[in-house]
């Protein structure tokens, strides 16, 4: 078990053995979560964009810059055609409830 002591301003020095063993380093921040009894709390190391280079290798994961772009083109299609589709439908209700073209 390690301990740390707190100052007058609240703030902590995190041993050394454990910023080692989290690959805890000088300017990198750190969360705190609340444990599940509200008595304790979970310290988590965040990561950067950079620690999770290759993490969705074989995952089915765009390969290139091409393929991603390809990706959100196609998604914001689709949501442009469901944005249309809802704007079509309710002006189709209008034109036959009205009697009249929109």
């Amino acid at each position: 078990m390690h301990k740390a002591k707190i100052t007058s301003k609240g703030q902590i020095t995190i041993p050394v053995e454990v910023r080692k063993a989290m690959g805890i380093k000088p300017g990198e921040r750190v969360t705190f979560s609340e444990g599940a009894d509200n008595s304790e709390y979970i310290l988590r190391r965040v990561g950067t964009m950079m620690d999770m280079a290759g993490s969705l290798a074989g995952l089915g994961a765009p390969k290139s810059d091409a393929e991603m772009n390809r990706l959100l083109a196609a998604y914001a299609a689709e949501l442009d055609d469901g944005t249309r589709s809802n704007t079509r439908k309710a002006a189709k209700k209008a034109k036959v409830s009205d009697g009249e073209a929109a």
